[in-house]
């Protein structure tokens, strides 16, 4: 189907992609009628795979009581309950749940919260946000302008604020010099934020923005142990808040409800989104703790900030739904389960690959990333879109997987991210990476590799 015959704008403006036209479970049914095996739910969106009956029914109950309500003048039984279910038990100390329409706004919200924060509570000086290099955090121009991807930043560069400034990413595997154990590496990171947070003046600093599992624009990258203790004591120290944007990782993707249960840590304020509704609704949430919420309840009384489809009936029914079948099928369990199966089989496949350089990632979400040449983890030549021919080649052998390039500056690098759903069998990851085993050799094969 050629683009010119849509009249959608495509993310390619010169080719259409094919049309899917159903889902059932892990597969998605194109057009033609392939069967084509979603292993990373999109990205990492479908966490309980397409179809599911249980939250297709609690859509279906709730759009014939109340489709929509508008904040300004009515909360609703779903969105009441989401947020219980969310921060009910307060884990963390985040108290509060503040439901969107996506990951983009969930992230423009947390950094509209920590501003009115420091406004509200005496310390007006605070506007300054520090991020890391290779993050992403959205599209909008807020949440790009917090994100240090450089191919993603560069065409809007002129309209990004000057309030954000970026660090050292910690990305063990292109930054960790040979001769650093991991606690030097993360010495070394800890002392350039605090570096940071001293050229910026440690009191005009709100927040530090981090993913604790960087996505998409690296591709499933854990911190290093203790990095993110590191980086909560430096904020403790200067009064400023920590933001984890947990959008792509959050929501059990890497096998507790939050990733950042697994660093002994807890953000100020949370993002999260994909895996919070599964794709089944359009849905973000920002997670605030108390004590920011209360300083400007006792303040101004409300947070100067809004959409039109803030805390949407349907939206909220659909995620809460999403969460409760999370719950009762000990989906978190097999998440840890299928996710050693699944570091294993890539380790199997491609660990020895002459062309692989680092398998990584956590739970259900594992990404590998290519390179021309191993000992020196120099990355493919970016023109020969290495990510794009593997993209294809998986489609034409049934796989749909999240191929990235720019994994190394924004501009080079090759990694492919995958994120299988939660309900996926033990039979379907070994699919998954036999498929993905094809389509990566085929691609290196078409650049002479």
């Amino acid at each position: 189907m050629e683009a010119s015959k849509s009249r959608l704008l495509h993310r390619s403006l010169r080719e259409a992609p094919p049309k899917a036209v159903g889902g059932d479970g892990v597969w998605l049914i194109a057009e033609d009628g392939r069967r084509i095996l979603d292993a990373s739910g999109g990205a990492a969106v479908s966490c309980l795979g397409h179809q599911h009956p249980r939250v297709l029914e609690a859509i279906t109950r709730q759009a014939s009581k109340l489709a929509f309500a508008h904040t300004g003048f009515f909360s609703s039984e779903p969105a009441e309950a989401l947020a219980e279910a969310l921060v009910g038990d307060e884990p963390g100390g985040l108290a509060y749940a503040y439901l969107v329409s996506g990951g983009s706004e969930a992230i423009e919200a947390s950094i509209k919260l920590a501003r009115q924060y420091f406004a509200e509570s005496g310390q007006p000086q605070r506007h300054r946000f520090i991020a890391r290099r290779q993050s992403y955090h959205g599209n909008t121009l807020g949440a790009l302008a917090a994100g240090g991807n450089a191919w993603r930043r560069e065409p809007y560069a002129p309209l990004l604020s000057a309030a954000f400034s970026h660090v050292t990413p910690a990305f063990a595997y292109h930054e960790k010099r040979d001769s650093e154990s991991e606690t030097d590496f993360v010495t070394r990171l800890a002392a350039e934020l605090e570096a940071e947070f001293q050229r910026l003046g440690p009191d005009t600093v709100a927040a530090f923005i981090a993913e604790p599992v960087v996505g998409a624009t690296a591709g499933c990258v854990p911190a290093p142990e203790g990095y993110f203790r590191a980086v909560r004591e430096i904020c403790n120290r200067h009064g400023a808040l920590l933001i984890l944007d947990e959008v792509m990782c959050g929501m059990g993707r890497t096998g507790t409800r939050h990733a950042w249960e697994q660093e002994g840590v807890a953000p100020d304020i949370q993002a999260i989104a994909k895996g919070l509704g599964g794709g089944y609704q359009p849905i973000g949430a920002m997670l605030a703790g108390g004590r920011i919420i209360d300083a400007i309840r006792q303040g101004s009384g409300a947070f100067q900030h809004g959409h039109t489809y803030l805390a949407h009936p349907l939206a909220c029914a659909a995620a809460l739904e999403v969460q409760r079948v999370i719950d009762d099928e000990h989906l978190l369990d097999r998440i840890q389960d299928l996710g050693r199966q699944l570091e294993r089989r890539l380790t199997e496949r491609f660990g020895n690959h002459r062309h692989v350089g680092d398998i990584r990632g956590r739970g259900l979400f594992q990404a590998i990333e290519l390179v021309a040449d191993r000992a020196s983890r120099t990355p493919f030549d970016p023109a020969l879109k290495l990510h794009q021919r593997i993209k294809a080649a998986a489609l034409e052998g049934g796989l749909a997987c999240y191929p990235s390039g720019g994994t190394l500056d924004g501009r080079s690098g090759d990694h492919v991210l995958l994120a299988p759903p939660y309900i996926a069998t033990s039979d379907d990851i070994d699919m998954i990476v036999d498929r993905l085993g094809h389509a990566v050799d085929l691609a290196l094969k078409s650049v002479g590799h």
